[in-house]
């Protein structure tokens, strides 16, 4: 008798370039949408200008601060106050959770305390950060640090317990040990993991951001805002929460492009 042999099972293609694309574009439909019904309301006097300004409003408020060097200076002032503060909580969070990711009696030193530190509001830290570090920039800067090293350590630390114990074995079999095994077996294996640590981490860092420039600030976008209130410019005020979000849009895109270098190797589930 013949053996036959069975073609093997294809497996199912990632979507193509043009695929994507149009994917991309469709998830712009709904904010348009949104868009274009906020500025029927507020045309019609629906929703009030002293409540909340049009779209056409903001964008007019936006153009004439950035005409005068406002708003321009507020965006260097405040990407400035959270790279820093990203440095640091990224510096920490990493070196956080490789201990105790690692070691027992590092897991052991590290995560119970940090375990409770979490279950604080950070942001209710404010007055003691106040009382501990002044007005000046280093409480604004600590506090985003602080709101970017417990997602960061949370996701770094599970990802490396997460590891598959029959993966490293095999591994081990083949003689890695130490930081040969961490490197090339643990690591990667907890990357997906840890890079959604760094999403969370960064739109917490804008949200850290938000509070931290309410700390007696002279310059950045929490200046800006705090100081149309005063006039009440509502159109400045959304500016500010736009420029903030758009921000953190941002750094998540800068992330995500990340993530799909470093995680090419990795086949997920694409739905249809």
């Amino acid at each position: 008798m013949t053996a036959t042999l069975s073609a093997p099972a294809a497996t199912p293609a990632a979507p193509a370039p043009r695929v994507r694309r149009r994917w991309a574009a469709a998830r712009l439909v709904s904010p348009v949408v949104l868009l274009v019904l906020w500025q029927v309301l507020s045309s019609t006097g629906v929703v009030s200008p002293k409540r909340l300004a049009s779209p056409a409003a903001v964008v007019a408020a936006a153009g004439e601060l950035w005409a005068n060097g406002q708003l321009p200076a507020a965006l260097v002032i405040s990407v400035q106050r959270v790279a820093i503060g990203v440095a640091l909580g990224l510096a920490a969070g990493i070196a956080l959770g490789l201990i105790a990711g690692f070691s027992r009696l590092g897991e052991l030193a590290v995560d119970p305390p940090l375990q409770m530190l979490r279950t604080v509001p950070f942001l209710g830290l404010v007055p003691l950060f106040i009382l501990w570090f002044g007005i000046g920039e280093t409480p604004k800067v600590l506090l985003v640090a602080l709101g970017v090293t417990f997602p960061l350590y949370l996701n770094l630390f599970a990802g490396i317990r997460g590891i598959d114990a029959k993966l490293v074995e095999a591994a081990r079999t083949l003689g890695l040990r130490g930081w040969s095994l961490a490197w090339h077996v643990v690591l990667p294996g907890a990357l997906p993991q840890t890079l959604v640590g760094l999403r969370q981490s960064l739109g917490i860092a804008w949200l850290s951001l938000i509070v931290a420039e309410q700390i007696n600030a002279d310059a950045g976008l929490g200046y800006l805002v705090m100081n149309a209130r005063e006039f009440y410019r509502t159109d400045i005020v959304v500016l500010g929460l736009v420029a903030y979000a758009l921000l953190g849009l941002i750094t998540d895109a800068i992330v995500r492009a990340l993530e799909g270098r470093a995680l090419a190797w990795r086949r997920t589930f694409e739905p249809t």
